[in-house]
């Protein structure tokens, strides 16, 4: 029987995406030439919100972006079931711009080296900069996240979820294992 254990709540996930956004504020201050790009499906969803209180604490628009990863995939050969095949939308060069890229869950690292193949079929960013709701460790890569919103411990078998009102009609991070 697997238990599940709330990591955060609603409020929390709130106040966590407005202290990442602060965050990103501190390192960049006018955040001149960055650009937010969202991981298909609930990275893009976060990725809105970080959007969005960026905009507000700037007085400006910061450019976001869309991205699906699926065919970059080192694993959808070895899948029982076919990837989703989401949209990618970047409207914008990102030659030469700082990018932020948004995902939930950061676990071995693998969807974030799929991410950076697909940033960079669409240019040379200056930077690449990792933000995430949740780092559950276990990383095959070395890849880490700038931004880190909650560290969970886990064990190998267990897992996080996140779900957001956008998608999911709830908002809260649990572990169940």
């Amino acid at each position: 029987m697997s238990k599940t254990r709330v990591v955060m709540n609603a409020t929390e996930i709130g106040r966590t995406m407005d202290r990442l956004a602060t965050e990103i504020i501190e390192r960049h201050a006018d955040c001149e030439n960055l650009v937010i790009l969202g991981i298909q499906r609930r990275g893009v969803d976060l990725a809105r919100r970080l959007k969005a209180a960026l905009d507000a604490k700037l007085g400006r628009d910061i450019p976001l972006g869309l991205l699906d990863i699926n065919l970059y995939r080192d694993d959808w050969t070895t899948l029982d079931v076919q990837p989703q095949i989401n949209k990618t939308e970047i409207f914008f060069d990102i030659d030469d711009t700082r990018i932020v890229l948004v995902d939930d869950v950061l676990f071995t690292g693998r969807t974030i080296r799929a991410a950076l193949e697909a940033v960079l079929d669409f240019g040379r960013p200056e930077r690449v900069e990792l933000l995430v709701l949740v780092d559950r460790g276990h990383r095959e890569l070395p890849i880490h996240g700038d931004y880190v919103g909650a560290r969970v411990e886990t064990r190998r078998g267990e897992h996080v979820d996140v779900f957001l009102d956008e998608r999911d009609g709830r908002e809260e991070v649990v572990l169940v294992g």
